[in-house]
C-alpha cells in the first residue's frame, strides 16, 4: 500500500522549462472512474506500463497502488479505455530538494499545464517556484481522471485561458 500525498498548481508562464528535463509521453486510460475511485491504464514512451488503482482523497493523501504490466497487455487495456484516454508530456524540476512533475496536456486538453510535487506528509512545507501560477489541489476538474471525461477544450466560462508556453 502506498500513500500518496501531493499538491496541484496551474503553470502561469514556461520559465520552468530552463530547469526542467527532456520529459516523458504519457498515455493513459481510465477503466474505471466512479465513487471516486479510479482504476487506469498508463504507458509511458511505448514503453514502462502500468495499471494504477487511486481511492478516494483525504486531505492533501490518498491511497494508491500501481503494479507494472506487460506493454501488450497495457495496450489492450488502453483500447477498452479509448474514451476516456489523456495524452500528455510530463517533466520533471528539481527546485529546493523537491522534484515538481508539470504535465503538458495534448489533444482535448491542449493548453492546460499543470505541476504536481508529492510531499513526505502532508504539513511539509513547500517553497513555491514564481512560475506557479495557483493551487488547484482541492479542484476535481484539474484531476487527471476527470480530464478524461470532460477535457479542458469542453470547459465553457472558466477562470483560467489555455497557456502560452513561451520562456
Amino acid at each position: 500500500m502506498a500513500l500518496e500525498i501531493e499538491r496541484k498548481f496551474l503553470v502561469k508562464d514556461g520559465t520552468w522549462r530552463r530547469e526542467a528535463d527532456l520529459g516523458v509521453r504519457i498515455r493513459q486510460g481510465y477503466l474505471v472512474n466512479a465513487n471516486h475511485i479510479s482504476l487506469r491504464v498508463r504507458i509511458k514512451d511505448g514503453g514502462a506500463c502500468t495499471l494504477t488503482i487511486k481511492f478516494p482523497r483525504t486531505g492533501l493523501s490518498r491511497l494508491e497502488y500501481e503494479y507494472e504490466i506487460p506493454l501488450d497487455e497495457a495496450e489492450s487495456l488502453m483500447e477498452l479505455a479509448q474514451d476516456t484516454v489523456i495524452e500528455k508530456r510530463r517533466y520533471h524540476v528539481l527546485d529546493d530538494d523537491l522534484v515538481w512533475e508539470i504535465d503538458v496536456f495534448e489533444g482535448a486538453n491542449d493548453g492546460l499545464v499543470i505541476a504536481e510535487v508529492e510531499l513526505a506528509c502532508e504539513d511539509q512545507a513547500v517553497r513555491i517556484p514564481q512560475w506557479i501560477r495557483e493551487e488547484v489541489t482541492q479542484d476535481k476538474r484539474y484531476q487527471n481522471s476527470r480530464l478524461a471525461e470532460r477535457p479542458f477544450s469542453q470547459w465553457e466560462h472558466e477562470p483560467i485561458q489555455p497557456l502560452e508556453l513561451r520562456a
